[in-house]
């Protein structure tokens, strides 16, 4: 796991595998999900000590009133499950394969119910977020809904776990590790409800931007979790440059390769910072409705993505910084080379010029060589 996800592999973690702890909030490691595209297994969870240096792991035993006391309006601990699946999906295709009474809400697609008592965010970017739903629900999700709509499928599906309970009494909030779903202020904009009322919702619809809110910021940080996997892939790639260039003073690696190599980094940067969903703007939705904008914003903080963020965009910067200089090495390698076959060039040229006109030169210069005289005929 790399170094910039290992601040957060606690009660709130993204692994390369989803497990849930019903009673504790503590954290648990298990082997990959996917599915069959790529062979899946599941183990039993194996308990690992998180480390405390998340604000969510800080605070994990805030929510221990809520899970150690449960109350008569109090529903029982359940499921949020998100999953990174691909680099995008495609939205026409997506259309076509979600089941009955699915809806476009804000920037996701709305699976009001999907297995026994679960519902499911689909967001462009790759990623879908389960509430409530076991799994392997989520799995028969990926293979039967959204296999046939991805682009740039990954072997692995990065993936966010968390817990949530319902409780008509209290606020909707995060607390500690775990999401309270309960009372709501009403919408400012009435048109930001879905358009339709489903028949059979899984989960209430009273907290169902709510639900959206935290979905959307689970979203994005499995999908920055595709980057940061992919910038580690990438930076293991070129780490020996520098030791090459230290050791033999060449890079070991021609221009062409250089300059793909970079072009590869301005694709993260351009994922990370210039497309629709960049990991820092808000939403247009949260700008209309301030209590889900803090729902928004408090999962983004709890997850770090800020942090996260910047921090891939500095190693972007650091290594786009070595292959500028590797490159500008291998330029002037090249020019002195360019020079030094000119140089060649020339003197060839003086060579060749000297065989060819030498006699004539030297006529110029000193005349008659001394002692020869032209032969005269006698009669």
């Amino acid at each position: 796991m790399n170094v910039l996800r290992s601040a957060r592999k606690c009660s709130l973690r993204r692994t390369h595998g989803v497990v849930w702890s019903m009673t504790t909030p503590t954290c648990a490691l298990s082997r990959p999900f996917s599915d069959e595209r790529v062979g899946t297994t599941f183990s039993e969870n194996l308990k690992q000590k998180p480390k405390a240096s998340t604000p969510l792991r800080r605070t994990a035993s805030a929510s221990l009133p809520i899970r150690s006391n449960p109350t008569p309006t109090r529903s029982s601990i359940q499921p949020v499950l998100t999953f990174a699946t691909a680099e995008r999906y495609i939205p026409t295709r997506l259309r076509s394969h979600l089941p009955p009474h699915s809806q476009k809400l804000h920037d996701a697609w709305w699976v009001p119910r999907w297995g026994k008592n679960g519902e499911v965010f689909v967001f462009p970017n790759g990623s879908f977020v389960c509430w409530g739903a076991t799994e392997e629900e989520a799995r028969q999700f990926t293979k039967q809904v959204l296999a046939p709509c991805e682009v740039g499928s990954l072997q692995e599906a990065e993936t966010e776990s968390l817990e949530f309970v319902s409780d008509p009494s209290e606020k909707t909030r995060i607390q500690g590790d775990l999401i309270i779903l309960g009372r709501v202020a009403p919408l400012q904009d009435p048109a930001s409800a879905p358009a339709l009322q489903p028949p059979d919702p899984a989960l209430d619809i009273a907290t169902l931007l709510a639900r959206y809110a935290f979905s959307q910021a689970l979203s994005r940080s499995a999908a920055l979790a595709v980057l940061e996997e992919s910038l580690e892939d990438y930076l293991s790639s070129v780490a020996q440059l520098p030791h090459a260039l230290e050791k033999t003073g060449e890079p070991g690696l021609s221009r062409e390769a250089l300059i793909k190599k970079l072009g590869v980094l301005l694709k993260f940067r351009q994922g990370l910072n210039l497309n629709r969903e960049n990991f820092s703007d808000i939403p247009d939705l949260y700008w209309a409705e301030p209590e889900l904008e803090g729902f928004f914003k408090a999962m983004s903080g709890a997850l770090e993505v800020k942090m996260r963020t910047n921090a891939v965009n500095e190693k972007i910067t650091y290594a786009t910084e070595v292959q500028s200089i590797l490159r500008q090495l291998l330029t002037e390698s090249t020019a002195h080379r360019m020079e030094l076959v000119i140089i060649a060039l020339i003197a060839v040229e003086v060579v060749i010029a000297l065989i060819r006109d030498g006699p004539e030169l030297w006529h110029m210069l000193f005349g008659e060589p001394h002692g020869s005289h032209p032969k005269t005929s006698t009669t």
